[in-house]
Formats: structure tokens, C-alpha cells, sequence
């Protein structure tokens, strides 16, 4: 796995979001797989929507260990991959797809529990006329994904960090581990410092 990336292992979502001022993922890419996470460095992929030529291109020249990130434009009116695309990733050690667009076989994801973020679920195959392009920016929710961004995704959805900026994003996203679970500590003994709430209620009377 890339070096980045391991950086990030079991650090929530929520966690890396919050060190990232909220700004650092996708908010309608769901989880398809049955359970656990995703951490991984992006190969990123965009195409027409309802068109997987370039994801079929892409898995031949895909790291393992990479997280193939597709721009489908949000389209999910036809499925960019399936159970035979997916089987063909698990085998060449892909640690999992992020499609902003729509996926079908959606049981051989829970089934194989391969990682996978998709915006929606159709039974209705793609065409493969292309165009497409692989290794560049892509946008997804807003966010721009760049080749080799660092892509972490778990229950709550996935979030993409900038290589540039993963060292610093992972240490003020471990700093607030400890800090939550200290709270969490003290709640569990029955206390619990919520003084800033007057704090952040007086500032509104400025």
C-alpha cells in the first residue's frame, strides 16, 4: 500500500473530514459492500456517463492497491460496473471503486464485500463507445480528486486528501482521535464539558 495511504488506516470519515474544515469528500456516494473500509491512493478515470470503455482500459493499468476513482458525471441511469469488473479488480489487488454514477450486481459487492462508494444501484448495463480519460483530475461532489490523492471511505461515505497535504491532515486527524476519545471517557464516567455551548451561544449576542 502506498505510504500516504497508511497513514490513514482506521481513521474514521467523519474524523478526516472534520480535519479537513468538513471540505474533503463526497456527500452521495453510498457504501456497497457489507462492511469495513476503504484506504487506498486514487486512479482516477472519467468518462461519458453510461459509458465504462475507459474503466475496462483503466483496470489493465491500475496499481494494486489503488482505489479506481470514476467520474460518471452522476449519472445512474446505466451501471459503470458490475460483478465481472469487480471480480477482475479483486483479482489484481484494486482495493476498491469510488463511482460517481450508478453500479449493477449489487448483491456480489455485500457477497465479496469488495469496497465500493456509488451514487446509485441499475440494473441497466452501460455502452462501451467511449470517450473517456484516464489520470487526470475529476470531480466528484465538488471535490477535485487528482491522480494518486489519497481515498479513505468507511460507513459513513469517503473522503479524497491531497498528497501535498495528507502528512498534516493525518496527524490532526489522529490528535482528535485522542481527543474524542477522551471525551467519550468522560461521558462514560458521567462527565461532560459542554461549557462551549454558552461560549458559542454568548458570541451570537455580539
Amino acid at each position: 500500500m502506498d505510504t500516504l495511504a497508511q497513514l490513514f488506516e482506521g481513521v474514521p470519515s467523519s474524523i478526516i473530514s472534520d480535519s479537513m474544515r468538513r471540505i474533503a469528500g463526497a456527500y452521495s456516494l453510498v457504501p456497497r459492500h457489507a462492511s469495513g473500509g476503504l484506504v487506498g491512493s486514487a486512479y482516477t478515470v472519467k468518462v461519458r456517463s453510461g459509458d465504462n470503455l475507459y474503466i475496462h482500459d483503466a483496470l489493465r493499468k491500475i496499481k494494486p492497491g489503488q482505489v479506481l476513482v470514476v467520474d460518471g458525471e452522476g449519472h445512474v441511469d446505466r451501471a459503470l460496473v458490475g460483478e465481472i469488473m469487480m471480480s477482475v479488480a479483486k483479482m489484481r489487488g484494486v482495493a476498491g471503486f469510488v463511482i460517481n454514477g450508478a453500479i449493477r450486481d449489487s448483491d456480489a459487492f455485500k457477497t465479496h464485500n469488495f469496497p465500493c462508494y456509488s451514487k446509485g444501484i441499475t440494473h441497466i448495463g452501460p455502452l462501451k463507445n467511449g470517450p473517456g480519460e484516464q489520470d487526470i483530475a475529476v470531480v466528484i461532489d465538488g471535490c477535485v480528486v487528482n491522480p494518486g490523492d489519497i481515498v479513505v471511505g468507511d460507513c459513513d461515505g469517503v473522503v479524497f486528501i491531497p498528497r501535498a497535504f495528507a502528512q498534516e491532515v493525518a496527524a490532526l486527524s489522529r490528535k482528535k482521535i485522542s481527543v474524542e476519545t477522551d471525551v467519550l471517557a468522560g461521558i462514560a464516567k458521567g462527565v461532560y464539558d459542554d461549557a462551549w455551548i454558552t461560549a458559542a451561544l454568548d458570541a451570537q449576542l455580539v
